[in-house]
């Protein structure tokens, strides 16, 4: 449903997807936009609501050799206690439930969605329920090759899907799907050295986009690129190498004391305009954003003193964190600053569930990935950002209450559903509340991104 402006509920629901929670500071700037424009944010109904369950979903990103995003591999768990190994079956159709609910965009942004499919529901044609041009149906490696399999694989093939083949070791069987799959991935961490030599021997034969998986370090990447990887997943990316015993470059520091600047409790106005001022690709950022349908406003803005002035300063502050983060991570994979801004979606949403700061919250995850964006040691970043001591602490991975929505967010990007089951017990917060605020974060990083870019 669309949130409406006939009560004061509904103005309520959404000024806090857009600015958190109702305070003094704000709002002024949330009854101007609830005059003056219309709403921009859809809430729509979450698999828990709608299904009666709890559902982990989450993506990994597939990057090329130049740290674009190709598509997303989709990894899915049903409810807290989990599917048995081999009912790999109804993992499959509950995903598939999803994405017929929601849609598939919802978690790829439009770029591929690889969803791991059962042989029955390749051979029921179940999948084609989802949009063929969107999907590539991942083959399990442990599938019986059976003609019927086969069959299925080719006549879905015909219909508009890709196909992958989740192993190099693939059936003789499987000859006539390898040869009209459109992928090929391989377990980078399982392989040693004269498997991946053999691996690249095997590969060079064949025409096919060729997925290293589970590829944590540089030095995986550079090996996975010469044994003849083309697309790339794992967390290597957010893990670069880094440059020990040095400090920021100075126009980071900069950034670093707007940052204090605009978290201080009273602003000074005057001050964080001369310094957003320093910097024109940040002052560019910023009033584009600001000038952006995502923020609704329908007088143009053309300093940065009316923009603070028309949105108010809350407002103000999350437009102008959210500049910062976009400028620091301007030299690396567009991904590092997706990721950040679900976390600190994500962490700002779910704050109240462990009675928790939401802004202090949201810059935790905002900051959590500066170490790829850097290239330097979060130790050597922390004491220059404008944080309490645990909130730095949690930075630098001290497991302290303060991290401890950080720490389930890292558990479920990588799939560690037991880890997030963990902190659950541990902390309290209900399931289903972070999992809607993961899907909530999904949808906001998605539509900021674009908004900013």
């Amino acid at each position: 449903m669309l949130i409406g402006k006939d009560s004061l509920e509904e103005q309520k629901a959404w000024s806090f997807l857009k600015f958190g929670p109702w305070t003094a500071d704000n709002l002024g700037g949330i009854d101007r936009m609830a005059k003056y424009s219309e709403p921009v944010v859809t809430v729509k109904p979450t698999p828990e609501e709608c299904a009666g369950e709890v559902r982990y979903v989450a993506r990994q990103p597939i990057l090329d050799a130049h740290g674009r995003v190709h598509g997303y591999e989709l990894l899915f768990r049903d409810g807290p206690e989990g599917i048995p190994q081999a009912d790999g079956d109804l993992a499959t159709r509950t995903i598939l439930d999803d994405t017929v609910l929601f849609g598939l965009e919802r978690y790829t942004n439009g770029l591929p969605g690889f969803v791991h499919c059962s042989a029955e529901t390749l051979t029921e044609h179940l999948v084609q329920v989802l949009p063929p041009s969107m999907t590539v149906l991942v083959i399990p490696a442990r599938a019986e090759p059976t003609p019927r399999l086969v069959e299925a694989c080719l006549e879905l093939k015909a219909c508009g899907f890709r196909l992958a083949l989740d192993d190099i070791a693939w059936h003789v069987q499987l000859q006539p799907v390898t040869e009209r799959a459109d992928y090929i991935a391989a377990d980078f961490s399982v392989l040693d050295s004269a498997e991946r030599a053999n691996a690249r021997q095997q590969l060079s034969r064949i025409a096919i986009a060729k997925i290293a998986k589970k590829v944590e370090t540089l030095d995986d990447y550079q090996q996975a690129t010469a044994a003849g990887f083309t697309l790339f997943q794992g967390g290597y990316f957010c893990h670069p190498v880094l440059v020990k015993n040095q400090k920021a470059p100075a126009n980071r520091f900069f950034h670093f004391e707007l940052l204090r600047h605009l978290n201080r409790e009273t602003m000074d106005l005057k001050k964080v305009s001369e310094l957003v001022e320093r910097d024109a690709s940040l002052t560019y950022r910023l009033l584009r954003f600001v000038n952006s349908p995502i923020c609704a406003i329908r007088q143009e803005v053309r300093s940065i003193e009316s923009a603070l002035l028309i949105v108010g300063e809350a407002a103000f502050r999350r437009i102008a964190n959210l500049a910062i983060i976009s400028e620091l991570s301007a030299a690396q994979t567009p991904e590092i600053l997706q990721m950040a801004l679900l976390r600190a979606r994500f962490c700002g949403l779910a704050a109240d569930l462990c009675a928790m700061d939401p802004e202090e919250q949201h810059l935790l995850g905002l900051l959590s990935l500066l170490p790829a964006m850097l290239g330097l040691p979060m130790e050597a970043l922390t004491p220059s950002l404008p944080l309490r001591a645990p909130i730095r602490e949690a930075l630098e991975g001290t497991p302290n209450p303060e991290r401890s929505l950080l720490t389930w967010l890292e558990f479920h990007e990588q799939g560690n559903w037991a880890a997030c089951d963990s902190i659950v017990a541990a902390n309290g917060p209900k399931l289903r509340r972070l999992i809607r605020c993961y899907s909530d974060a999904v949808d906001w990083a998605r539509t900021t991104l674009g908004a900013a870019a």
